[in-house]
C-alpha cells in the first residue's frame, strides 16, 4: 500500500507541479497541501486524471490553528481540509489549503463534487470560512441572527444571552440567560482497592 501511495504522490507532483506546497506520507495516508492560487483547477485535475480519479468527496472541514498545541502556531490561522476517494482505484487522499486570516476565502468545489454543498455551508456557519462561487452560502446549523462562529477557538464558551423559539411570537427570540455562571470542576474517576470506580470532584 505504501508503494502505491508513493507512486500516487510522485504522479500528483508531476501533474500539479508548482500548485503543490507539500505532499507527505504519514501513518499510511497521503496528504497534499495546495496553493490557494489555482486550487480549483488542481481539484478538477485530481478528479479527472485517470491515475487519480478522485470522483467522490467524502468530507470537507474547516480547521482553526489558533493556539495550536503547546507551541505557538506559525502560519495562516485557517485551513480547509478535503477528504477524497477514488472508487476506481480504492485510494484516499487528504487535501489541505490554507486561507488568509483577514478574509478566509477559497473557491467552492460544489461544481466538481456536489456533496460539497452542505459541507461548505457547515464550514461557513461554524468557522466563518467563505467559499467563492457557492450557489447558496447561508447559515446551516445556527440561527440567521447568530453573531460569531462557534468553532473558532476565540469564541466565548459562556454567554449571557440564550436563544429559543417563542410560540406566541412564532419566531426565534434572544433573551438574558436565567442561569448563574459557575466554574466547571473536572471529575476524576479512580478505581479503589476493590476495583470499583468512584467519581470524585477534584
Amino acid at each position: 500500500m505504501t508503494d502505491l501511495l508513493e507512486n500516487l504522490r510522485l504522479h500528483i507532483y508531476e501533474g500539479l507541479g508548482e500548485k503543490i506546497r507539500d505532499a507527505r506520507l504519514r501513518l499510511g495516508e497521503l496528504t497534499i497541501e495546495l496553493d490557494r492560487e489555482g486550487f480549483w483547477a488542481a481539484c478538477r485535475w485530481l478528479r479527472d486524471d485517470s491515475v487519480c480519479a478522485f470522483d467522490q468527496l467524502v468530507d470537507l472541514c474547516g480547521v482553526d490553528y489558533g493556539e495550536y498545541g503547546d507551541t505557538p502556531w506559525e502560519g495562516p490561522r485557517f485551513a480547509v481540509v478535503y477528504h477524497l476517494l477514488s472508487l476506481r482505484h480504492n485510494q484516499r487522499l487528504r487535501v489541505r489549503v490554507f486561507l488568509d486570516d483577514e478574509i478566509p476565502v477559497v473557491p467552492s468545489v460544489v461544481d466538481l463534487w456536489s456533496a460539497a454543498n452542505w459541507f461548505e455551508r457547515e464550514a461557513f456557519d461554524l468557522f466563518g470560512l467563505f467559499f467563492d462561487g457557492h450557489p447558496d452560502l447561508r447559515r446551516l446549523l445556527t440561527d440567521y441572527g447568530f453573531v460569531g462562529y462557534p468553532f473558532r477557538k476565540d469564541f466565548p464558551l459562556v454567554g449571557t444571552v440564550e436563544m429559543r423559539y417563542d410560540a406566541d411570537r412564532q419566531r426565534v427570540i434572544y433573551e438574558p440567560t436565567r442561569t448563574e455562571e459557575r466554574d466547571v470542576v473536572p471529575r476524576i474517576i479512580r478505581a479503589d482497592e476493590e476495583g470499583r470506580y468512584n467519581a470524585r470532584n477534584q
